[in-house]
């Protein structure tokens, strides 16, 4: 489960799973509305609420958790008005997105964890980012096309600086 809550207005939330959709809250969970359910995937990886606007919300489809049974993806999504409708905005060879972080004041920014195709080699992985809200995206990192990226932190104070987590799919040197 990925979780989203509006730091403005903690009420308001957005919860992504791995085979089930998206479902959102704007009352502290008394109740929640399904969204997400025409698009051709329902497999998501992370939500993401722009910090500086709650209309404006990022979805990245493809499982992240790699394991026996997975539901990949076809790229990053975004709703300008809250979920109730969604543009597919790039990224549809990713196939599993780890994470998605929208910079604290221009909801613009945003960054993107590509883990890639789980069980082969796949070049649309690393870190991406937009300035645009998705229009063109930059590969700001990459490994190589075994090793995605699973996890992104901003600094607080200080969004222009990321840490991130990568992950190699490949494990060979351990199984001996």
């Amino acid at each position: 489960v990925a979780l989203s809550v509006y730091e403005k207005d903690p009420t308001l939330f957005f919860a992504a799973t791995a085979s089930g959709g998206l479902i959102k809250t704007d009352n502290n969970g008394i109740t929640f509305t399904h969204l997400f359910d025409r698009e051709s995937t329902v497999s998501i990886g992370d939500v993401c609420i722009a910090p500086s606007d709650p209309n404006t919300v990022w979805v990245g489809t493809g499982e992240e958790n790699p394991r026996n049974s997975v539901s990949y993806g076809d790229g990053v999504y975004k709703s300008t008005d809250g979920g109730k409708t969604w543009k597919n905005m790039g990224l549809r060879q990713s196939f599993q997105i780890g994470c998605i972080r929208v910079h604290p004041t221009n909801k613009d920014i945003v960054y993107v964890g590509a883990l890639g195709r789980l069980y082969g080699p796949n070049s649309e992985r690393g870190l991406f980012k937009t300035l645009d809200g998705g229009k063109s995206w930059q590969r700001i990192h990459f490994v190589d096309d075994n090793t995605g990226v699973l996890d992104i932190q901003m600094k607080p104070g200080d969004p222009d600086t990321i840490l991130f987590a990568t992950y190699e799919r490949q494990r060979d040197g351990f199984d001996t």
